[in-house]
């Protein structure tokens, strides 16, 4: 994955390189929680020194299995809210890392699509109840909605077969756009959820750069590659020997606006020259 190459040029830059002075084990849930607590405990009885996980439900798995070994968060949701850390400045245990807690970019890209199609008055977000970042990007959505004078229609997603279930509700309901917001569940399945978006002429909008890589039509959020990059850091300091508990939580600092033209197009859409002025990326 694109965002492990990322953390593997961090470290390379900080004079770590797999296979040489470090080694590195990967373990991949694929979006199915109930498999993390196998996963991490078998990196625990493999006695690595270090954890690197991703999004919340991963750190929470590694935070029950573990007080002692070092866990290095690459891009949870509310550190604090979650109870992982005592505070961004002093995380107090054995967390750190960095976090992706930006709810209002949930708003952002509701007015996003709001600028590209100005005549929407419904929307359908896609949320995981379970997911603390999900939930809060959720309800920074719903009042942007009603800012905008838009209904808004939440509707959770915890599984693939609610995931299903939930897009033939958005039908139902007659919505004019999705709105996906971050949960390993729905981006495990962001093709799935592109193709049946273009099938039923709905615009969409997620907040990973893969998105619009598959058909979606537009994304904006953190970019998670220089998260990762970043992560490399707290895995250097703590391999020389910091204290997680010292190294403050740091945030997001680069976001990407990735549009999907040939998508647009096919929606019968035109974007305007503002918004694609602000693009990162443009796939035609």
């Amino acid at each position: 994955m694109i965002w492990n190459k990322a953390l593997l040029r961090g470290l390379r830059d900080l004079g770590w390189i797999d296979g040489k002075n470090l080694v590195i084990s990967y373990r991949y849930a694929e979006g199915n929680k109930e498999r993390l607590p196998e996963l991490v405990a078998d990196l625990i009885q493999q006695k690595v020194d270090i954890l690197v996980t991703t999004v919340t439900q991963d750190t929470l798995a590694a935070r029950k299995a573990t007080a002692e070994i070092p866990i290095v968060m690459v891009a949870v949701g509310d550190p604090v809210a979650t109870g992982f850390v005592g505070s961004l400045a002093r995380p107090g245990g054995n967390i750190t890392g960095l976090s992706q807690m930006t709810p209002d970019l949930s708003g952002k890209r509701l007015e996003l699509l709001k600028e590209v199609v100005p005549d929407v008055s419904s929307i359908a977000i896609l949320f995981n109840p379970d997911d603390q970042l999900s939930v809060l990007d959720a309800r920074e959505a719903r009042l942007s909605a009603q800012r905008l004078s838009v209904e808004a229609h939440s509707l959770e997603v915890r599984s693939v077969a609610d995931l299903e279930r939930v897009l033939g509700e958005a039908v139902t309901l007659r919505v004019g756009g999705l709105v996906i917001l971050p949960a390993p569940v729905l981006f495990e399945n962001v093709k799935l959820i592109a193709d049946f978006a273009l099938r039923n002429r709905l615009p969409s909008t997620f907040h990973l750069r893969e998105y619009p890589t598959v058909g979606g039509l537009v994304s904006y959020g953190v970019d998670r590659s220089d998260l990762f990059r970043r992560a490399a850091t707290y895995v250097d300091k703590i391999l020389k020997g910091a204290s997680p508990a010292a190294l403050p939580i740091e945030q997001p600092t680069k976001f990407e606006l990735v549009i999907n033209l040939r998508t647009a197009r096919t929606l019968g859409l035109t974007i305007p020259a503002n918004v694609l002025g602000l693009a990162d990326e443009v796939i035609e």
